[in-house]
């Protein structure tokens, strides 16, 4: 095996919580960009399990090209229809034959695909039916022969499906953990027990000046519920309420917290949808346009553009890195003093051991006082030990246990 190239550096001192202005955002798990996510990951998924009872192994496959059509619908107070259905494909490449024994063995992609996104839309909406709101496509092809062979080359390690980057970063600032928080609390079950008026379509902005944050968030109320405008204006209140007591108990900061800015009372205009999704009424989505892995959009940081829903878990690096790089960022500053803040920075080249990097780049800002020299050899112990390791993030990613958008 390889020497891992692991490069350590020290970038200025200035920190995100230092700048004057700081932009933050999170869809949550009905806005229709996160829902085509995961339906895209829902079908890599199933497609494993199906592929280790069958033959053992994880096949390849790579399914993370998704697009969601928004429908059309006619949500009203205390009721509503969806008139025109949600429309859902998924595409890629899947491994959809065998040679067993000397003959041919067809494999159901696509019955595995429709079921699996089904179920994920069944489990994830509380009012909406798959069977009655949804289309489910897919445009699933066998894998080119050289990805394939590639992926079936593997011994004890895989080899790189792709070259992709990863990256990672620590600690989230305050309010990055608002934003994330702000949703986590409002699609929690014990909120939608309390106020299930609140569709699971909630799209959170914040943005800081200096010690201030304005917090705008939309929220698709479910129409069947709400019998009229003055409950629908109570509802709107208490969840403000909420939000702003949440963010009091969090930190010292001024926060003003607005639901649904486009109301417009006297023009009759509601954010109302009848299943919880604006998915269900003209708004699309795209797999890889929601959060990147920690949950968060945040265009103030280094990130990927890699969309890890969808791609296999085994040796597509474009999923397996942006983890390795978000584990690799906690790890080290939980464990190493004097850093306010680092960023991990992987790239992968296509047929190479996944544990065999182009470079594992770390960048760091230090706390007054620290220096390099006293925190590179830690960092690059860390860095080493998560590469060597990278093949156990399989069955986490398997099991769901690893935040993916």
């Amino acid at each position: 095996m390889k020497e891992k190239p692991i490069h350590v550096e020290q970038l200025g001192n200035m920190a995100i919580d230092d700048l004057e202005v700081e932009i933050v955002e999170r869809k949550g798990k009905g806005h229709p960009d996160t829902l085509i996510d995961g339906a895209s990951e829902s079908v890599s998924r199933a497609l494993c399990e199906y592929y280790l009872q069958k033959y053992g192994a994880i096949l390849h496959h790579n399914v993370d090209k998704g697009l969601l059509v928004g429908g059309r619908s006619n949500p009203k107070f205390g009721g509503g229809e969806v008139v025109e259905p949600i429309y859902v494909t998924v595409a890629g490449r899947a491994t959809s034959f065998v040679v067993k024994n000397g003959k041919i063995e067809q494999i159901p992609v696509g019955g595995i695909s429709v079921s699996s996104v089904k179920k994920f839309f069944k489990s994830t909406m509380r009012f909406l039916d798959p069977e009655k709101h949804l289309i489910v496509d897919y445009k699933i092809k066998q894998g080119s022969t050289d990805l394939i062979k590639i992926f079936e080359k593997s011994n004890d390690m895989p080899l790189s499906n792709d070259t992709s980057i990863g990256v990672g970063f620590a600690p989230l600032t305050p309010t990055e953990k608002l934003v994330l928080e702000t949703d986590t609390f409002l699609n929690s079950e014990k909120t939608k027990r309390e106020m299930p008026e609140i569709g699971e379509d909630i799209k959170v902005m914040a943005l800081r000046k200096g010690k201030e944050i304005d917090l705008t968030i939309a929220i698709a109320m479910v129409s069947g519920l709400i019998p009229d405008k003055s409950h629908y204006i109570n509802i709107k209140e208490e969840a403000k309420k909420r939000v702003e007591d949440l963010s009091s108990r969090m930190f010292n900061m001024n926060v003003k917290v607005a639901i649904n800015s486009a109301d417009d009372y006297e023009k009759g205009i509601f954010y109302l949808t009848v299943t919880g999704t604006s998915a269900e009424s003209g708004d699309d989505g795209n797999t890889g346009r929601s959060n990147r892995l920690n949950g968060l959009i945040t265009p103030m940081r280094q990130y990927s553009m890699e969309a890890s829903a969808g791609k296999n878990p085994v040796n597509h690096t474009g999923k397996l890195f942006n983890i390795l790089a978000q584990r690799i960022a906690d790890n080290i500053y939980d464990e190493v003093k004097g850093i306010r803040e680092v960023y991990v920075r992987m790239l992968s080249s296509i047929g190479t051991r996944i544990d065999e990097p182009q470079i594992a780049s770390v960048a760091v800002v230090l706390e007054k006082g620290s220096s390099l020299s006293s925190v590179k050899g830690s960092i690059a112990s860390i860095t080493e030990g998560h590469i060597s390791k990278v093949g156990d993030l399989t069955p986490l990613i398997l099991s769901g246990s690893i935040r993916l958008f």
